[in-house]
């Protein structure tokens, strides 16, 4: 088991006619991600509520929030209970045997175009055994030819736009591995958080996309981008692309800083600290 404790902090200055957010920063509930203890608090006193998505556990804060600076401030302590699995052993799920809850992860969604990735998938990646390894081979195609590089793409970035530009940061990667994945009949989401143990080169720590795949019957992880470390991932929100699960969706005018977010492993309820690490298993929080 891993113990992760997170904080998050959100600063904005609200124009005269107030704003209204809807926020995806908590720790989502799992069945193998349980969130220990959290607090948040708002700078100003205004009516909250969070509300959690049945089918996605999503957890949505709604804030009606009055002119002038806001500030959020979120922490939690969240114990990661992986499961683990050897790779060659998982099988892909027959489109037939897909649960009613996962079919939306089969199909194009605004960000990623995979019926217009379908030749392409299948030329690349049609041929190889179906299964976890192939959703791997996906994974590592997209990592070797794409270049993480801030300031590359923008909100209207999408899998195919990703695959000529051939650079961008982890959620143009997430996408343009799900377009991948739905394309040759994998079902593949967005799952946004914080992760343990990126690269400090790539700049302070940040919120990160990654993605799951549905295989063997559960969702695995996995981490296009390469820029962390999967087995400390926190996971907030998964959604068919980003536009489902955006850490803040804003409706009024304010501006806004970088968020400030910090992370670190502790030790657990038996005394004992896990660092998350780079492994060869199939890893998954999720049934």
């Amino acid at each position: 088991m891993i113990r992760l404790k997170l904080a998050l902090e959100l600063d904005y200055d609200i124009g005269e006619s107030g704003c209204d957010f809807v926020f995806n920063i908590h720790a989502a509930h799992t069945d193998r991600q349980r969130v220990v203890e959290e607090r948040l608090a708002l700078s100003q006193d205004v009516p909250l509520r969070v509300e959690t998505d049945p089918w996605t556990r999503n957890r949505y804060l709604r804030v009606q929030a009055l002119p002038g600076p806001l500030r959020l401030a979120y922490s939690a302590t969240v114990d990661l209970s992986h499961h683990v699995a050897e790779p060659h052993q998982i099988g892909e799920v027959p489109i037939a045997r897909l649960p009613a809850q996962v079919l939306s992860y089969i199909y194009p969604s605004r960000y990623c175009e995979s019926d217009r990735l379908h030749k392409f998938a299948m030329r690349e990646f049609g041929w190889q055994s179906q299964g976890y390894c192939r959703a791997q081979a996906i994974r590592d195609w997209v990592l070797q030819r794409t270049t993480f590089s801030s300031n590359t793409s923008n909100s209207n970035t999408s899998a195919i736009d990703t695959l000529l530009e051939t650079a961008g940061v982890c959620r143009d990667f997430a996408h343009l591995m799900i377009a991948l994945c739905r394309a040759i009949n994998i079902p593949a989401r967005f799952v946004t958080g914080i992760d343990y143990g990126a690269d400090p080169a790539l700049g302070p720590t940040d919120f990160h996309a990654y993605v799951e795949a549905y295989l063997g019957d559960r969702w695995y992880l996995f981490d296009p981008s390469g820029a962390a470390i999967p087995m400390g991932f926190v996971r907030f929100g998964t959604g068919r692309d980003a536009a489902d699960v955006a850490f803040a969706t804003i409706f009024g005018t304010v501006t806004t800083s970088a968020p400030r977010i910090a992370i670190e492993a502790i030790a657990g309820a038996d005394g004992r600290l896990v660092l998350p690490r780079h492994c060869t298993e199939a890893l998954s929080t999720d049934g």
